[in-house]
């Protein structure tokens, strides 16, 4: 094995290629007569010469490699012998003879031809050697020298080698192999630089064409501030889908060529793969600290940094094989970088968007004690955000627990407390939450009905459960933060109940069936009718929009309203007196009250008025308007 490379150039030695033995010289001498020197230097000179564009036209136009493998491999065959022989004329002071000059003209002209052939490899074969079909292949075993071995199968053959794969990976895989061989043989006669110098330009253009055709452009922080919502956010997808496919195939993908055609050199594959993809790696990983930094409102902007924050996190062992080279730590730093400023304008949303609910200071009731715009805005925002609880969990995990003096001793009650430590990601979670409860608290308190206060915060906190159930926050908070919660809705609902509908109830007596005259008997039914139609009319434009507490609230109020109604409607009505004296005391019957409850709480909202939900339902409230006229 060779040991010693000289530049023919610069008429110096320089250590090239490693050896096992020291004694190369002494090997050379024996292989090598005088004779034989100047036979191999001949027939070196008949191929190299053959190729010579300067003297020869069929070479100035036609492609050794393209040509004819089995020259390229003669070819290439002889510049390494031409080199061994020059290697044994310096180790024998020869290196003034005619046979070393010579021997040095057609080393010049050889590496030259090579040169050519390297570039015009790279130039013809740009959609064969795109880092999307070297990523392709890279799991094949690339074609090896022995595929060009001078004594085995004609070119044709050679050619059809590469029948087990696609025809798309075949020219790939020749292409790549044709490279490695040029550069090998340069890099081991000293032209290395040249060799190196052609791939870069090209290669370079190829990866900071790639950048450009799939969106990536340099920006600064100040026209990312100054960019609408709409444009910033089309361009933050547009990088979500350029960083996977730049990592798969295009920085992959040209990783793998470098390695491929350098591998006789770490350090020039090194070198090479760091200029070609220092630039356009570091404006990829460099777009999210810059969106990260810009101000934008918490809704728009959250997911976006979320979802780059995943790619990133994702995508980091990725990143790490193949940015591994020193020279390319910027990258890896780069990207390192993002993720902090990522994480950080995470924490810093999430702090802006509690603030926001503690600043939410509209005192507009909201009709029918339904939701509130800020329940549904607040319960739309967590659900989108539990859908990221793998990446919260690790951005979260060492923030500090909030400060519980913000919010009313009372409140503590829930999973947030220290007596069993949770999930920072659930604390947070549960706290958020915690926090727009104890707002909606203060809302429901403008209410001049406090019955309407209870039916508010049971149907918010109903919609609060409802979405935890119905997302990911049900793995995040837990099956008992929701019985607790549950428990609270409950008890919201028997409060509304009671004062809401308490004086019906007070209207009718504990026994029903017990016997009284028929004026105690109308006074009752005088009392039940007077207390119904002023609990209805205050109620008929309620909502419950959840259908389970709706079910729930009428089945109780029916259980107490209409169950013990009938049995004193059944006993005591003929009580009453005449037919005349009856539609006057008896204003409804049984049926009555039971279609009139179960009517209740189906109104929607719309544009802040009341309307109900059934052409039925309007008739017979305007029956009740009606009887209450009368």
């Amino acid at each position: 094995m060779k040991s010693l490379c000289f530049s023919p150039r610069t008429a110096s030695l320089s250590i090239s290629r490693q050896s096992n033995s020291p004694s190369l010289s002494s090997t050379a001498r024996r292989r090598f007569s005088q004779s034989a020197i100047e036979q191999a230097i001949d027939a070196a000179a008949a191929i190299i010469m053959k190729w010579d564009a300067e003297t020869s036209a069929y070479a100035g136009v036609t492609s050794l490699f393209h040509e004819s493998k089995r020259e390229a491999m003669q070819f290439t065959k002889s510049v390494n012998e031409l080199q061994d022989i020059m290697h044994l004329l310096v180790s024998d002071q020869d290196s003034g003879s005619e046979k070393f000059s010579q021997a040095q003209r057609l080393m010049q002209i050889a590496m030259k031809r090579l040169q050519k052939e390297f570039y015009q490899i790279l130039s013809t074969n740009r959609a064969d050697l795109d880092p999307e079909s070297v990523s392709t292949r890279s799991s094949r075993t690339s074609t090896s020298m022995s595929d060009y071995d001078d004594d085995g199968l004609p070119d044709d053959e050679i050619r059809t080698a590469g029948d087990s794969i696609t025809e798309l990976e075949d020219v790939s895989s020749t292409a790549m192999s044709d490279l490695k061989l040029i550069a090998d043989c340069m890099i081991a006669s000293g032209y290395a630089k040249e060799c190196i110098r052609v791939y870069k330009i090209i290669r370079k253009s190829i990866i900071d064409e790639g950048i450009y055709k799939l969106g990536i452009e340099k920006l600064s922080s100040s026209q990312v501030n100054k960019m609408d919502w709409d444009v910033l956010d089309l361009k933050i997808k547009n990088w979500l889908d350029a960083e996977k496919i730049s990592l798969r195939t295009l920085f992959k993908g040209e990783r793998i060529l470098c390695d491929h055609v350098f591998s006789s050199s770490d350090s020039i594959k090194e070198s090479c793969f760091a200029e070609i993809s220092n630039e356009g790696a570091t404006l990829l990983f460099g777009f999210p600290e810059l969106v990260a930094k810009a101000k934008k409102s918490p809704m728009e902007k959250m997911f976006r940094v979320l979802d780059m924050y995943t790619a990133i996190s994702e995508d980091w062992q990725e990143i790490e094989t193949i940015f591994a080279f020193e020279s390319v730590s910027a990258v890896r730093l780069q990207a390192i970088n993002s993720l902090v400023k990522l994480s950080e304008s995470v924490l810093s949303l999430l702090a802006d968007f509690e603030c926001t609910i503690h600043k939410d200071s509209s005192k507009a009731m909201t009709p029918g004690s339904g939701l509130h715009r800020l329940t549904m805005y607040s319960m739309d925002y967590l659900t989108l955000l539990a859908d990221y609880g793998n990446i919260l969990t690790d951005i979260i995990s060492d923030w500090p627990p909030p400060a519980k003096s913000s919010l009313p001793e009372s409140f503590f009650d829930s999973p947030v407390s220290d007596d069993s430590p949770r999930p920072a990601i659930s604390v947070r979670i549960a706290w958020l939450i915690l926090v727009l409860l104890c707002k909606l608290d203060c809302k429901s308190k403008h209410y001049k009905d406090v019955s309407l206060s209870y039916l508010f915060l049971a149907n918010n906190l109903q919609h609060v459960i409802s979405r935890v159930r119905a997302s990911n926050l049900m793995y995040i908070l837990g099956e008992e933060w929701i019985t607790k919660h549950e428990a609270k809705v409950r008890q919201f609902a028997a409060n509304y109940e009671r004062l809401a509908w308490g004086q019906v109830f007070a209207s009718l007596p504990e026994n029903p069936m017990a016997s009284m005259t028929s004026g105690k008997a109308k006074e009752c039914f005088m009392k039940f009718t007077s207390s119904f139609e002023d609990a209805y009319s205050k109620q008929c434009s309620c909502v419950v929009p959840d259908l389970k507490l709706r079910d729930e609230i009428k089945a109780s109020i029916g259980t107490k309203v209409v169950a013990v109604y009938r049995e004193f409607y059944d006993m005591h009505k003929s009580t009453v007196g005449e037919e005349s004296s009856e539609k006057l005391f008896v204003r409804f019957s049984p049926e009555d009250v039971g279609n009139y409850l179960s009517e209740l709480f189906f109104a929607t909202v719309s544009s802040g008025s009341s309307s109900t939900s059934s052409s039925t339902s309007s008739h017979r409230h305007r029956y009740m308007r009606s009887l209450l006229r009368a």
